[in-house]
């Protein structure tokens, strides 16, 4: 048994976005249907006389969602590149998620790296940030996020930037990979090492708070090289067995 049984019970709801009164240039068009490129979500054009300019709706059963500026879209995913995750380049209060990108909830995503795409992989960098600015501003709860290696966590300036801002708070951070990396003497950080496939080929960025209100999953593995599947979930029973499995066996 490993992680993979979770992608049985993902729900994967018909959704579609929809771009309201398009006045931006084409070329940001075009990014954002390659951020979406292969992927189970359509991306449409639609003009109304009335409706707001520059609006992307997010559509299922052929109600609205929700909605946010092109403009949010354009600042927190479109424009930039994963360098500003690695560096730190971006701080981790000025991480942001569209709400129409958060309600893209429950559906299968399959993301390639660079250089395959340069956009795809993003949206999850853009997920595991904003889970661990959630843990972070909550300061309390539970956070538990795998790198592949641990050595990452040192390695890339902005992760450990990222973590070292946690270890700050009344977060129980638990950090999942390969021998590389071990917390400092005065870090309340638990390291969680092994070579098994779970640790080896998943992804996820899990954080549960003691009231339940801002608990989120990601969920990722890697099916070959640099190419991943992958959802995230508010939902609670799918948020527990992912939390409970990952406790119990890694």
């Amino acid at each position: 048994m490993t992680l993979r049984r979770f992608f049985d019970d993902v729900l994967d709801p018909e959704r579609s976005l929809i771009v309201l009164n398009r006045t931006s240039p084409d070329p940001i068009q075009r990014m954002l249907g390659n951020l979406f490129e292969n992927q189970p979500v359509s991306i449409e054009e639609l003009s109304l006389p009335e409706g707001s300019d520059d609006l992307v709706l997010v559509v299922e059963d052929g109600s609205i969602i929700a909605q946010s500026p092109l403009e949010e879209l354009q600042e927190s995913i479109l424009l930039i590149n994963s360098d500003l995750f690695v560096t730190g380049a971006r701080d981790l209060a000025e991480i942001s998620l569209p709400d129409a990108l958060k309600r893209l909830d429950d559906v299968p995503f399959r993301l390639r790296g660079y250089p395959a795409s340069h956009s795809e992989k993003l949206l999850l960098i853009l997920l595991s940030r904003y889970i661990e600015r959630t843990a972070w501003e909550r300061g309390e709860g539970t956070l538990r996020a795998s790198f592949q290696d641990l050595s990452r966590i040192e390695d890339e300036v902005g992760t450990h930037r990222v973590y070292r801002a946690l270890d700050t708070t009344g977060v129980d951070v638990h950090v999942y990979g390969t021998p590389g990396w071990n917390p400092p003497p005065d870090s309340d950080i638990t390291a969680h090492a092994g070579y098994g496939e779970d640790f080896l080929k998943s992804w996820f960025v899990v954080y549960t708070s003691p009231d339940g209100e801002d608990d989120i999953a990601l969920l990722a593995l890697e099916d070959a090289p640099n190419e991943w599947s992958g959802f995230w979930t508010y939902r609670r029973s799918q948020i527990d067995a992912i939390d409970d499995y990952v406790m119990r066996n890694l």
